[in-house]
């Protein structure tokens, strides 16, 4: 047409164009980064590491457990022995002490019973019975690593003169119940844990003992005392 001039801006300024474009792309990606939404990453533990778990954290035949990580043990005479589960000593480790309630003191099923003491710290077990202290294991109090050794025989803490077992036990587990109990302890611990599950895990995929302080190493006891079921610390 006449007086009509076609211009073709790729042509002429194609390149002035593309860069721009590409400047804008750019410039719209890197404000996305700059403002993008971190997702927490929480790492669950697998499958195979569960049933691992469960198998790991022992539980004794004819022990009753309670869900503080105490245990009962009837024995002749009706007297009951007593201490403290796998779980629990795999869960603090060693201990450099233990206070254990002095012989003809009464302890009261689910509160304070005794105390396991770490650098400083010392944690309560509730206790899994009603009853009268009639004898205290004097080889764990200058040896308190039989707790770690030997949790469910030499390891043993107390001998309790029962004043209404009947009714504990109700409160108490064992058998499938028990084991089923385990089985949702590690589901928690599998939501409680929000970093590399591999720092608390030796070669073979299992935890090393006192795992709570690799997990939580400044507020270890706080994590202890959530699975202990107690709220004191001193």
């Amino acid at each position: 047409m006449e007086g009509f001039e076609y211009v073709d801006i790729f042509a002429t300024k194609g390149l002035e164009y593309l860069a721009v474009i590409a400047f804008l792309i750019t410039l719209i990606v890197f404000w996305r980064f700059l403002n993008r939404t971190e997702t927490p990453v929480k790492t669950i533990i697998p499958e195979r590491i569960k049933t691992t778990l469960i198998d790991w954290f022992y539980l004794a035949d004819d022990f009753l457990y309670h869900q503080g990580h105490s245990w009962a043990k009837p024995e002749n005479k009706g007297v009951v022995l007593v201490g403290v589960d796998d779980f629990a000593q795999k869960l603090l480790g060693k201990p450099t002490g233990i206070r254990l309630p002095k012989v003809g003191s009464q302890i009261v099923q689910g509160e304070k019973g005794w105390k396991l003491q770490f650098d400083g710290k010392s944690i309560n077990i509730l206790s899994p019975v009603n009853g009268k202290v009639v004898e205290i294991n004097k080889d764990i109090i200058h040896e308190p690593e039989l707790l770690n050794k030997d949790p469910y025989q030499k390891g043993w803490l107390l001998k309790v003169k029962p004043s209404k077992l009947k009714t504990d036990e109700k409160n108490l587990l064992s058998g499938a119940l028990a084991k089923a109990w385990i089985e949702d302890i590690v589901n928690r611990l599998s939501t409680r844990i929000t970093g590399d599950f591999g720092v608390v895990l030796q070669d073979g995929g299992l935890p090393i003992t006192g795992f709570a302080k690799e997990m939580s190493p400044i507020d270890w006891d706080k994590l202890a005392r959530e699975f202990l079921l107690t709220s004191e610390m001193s």
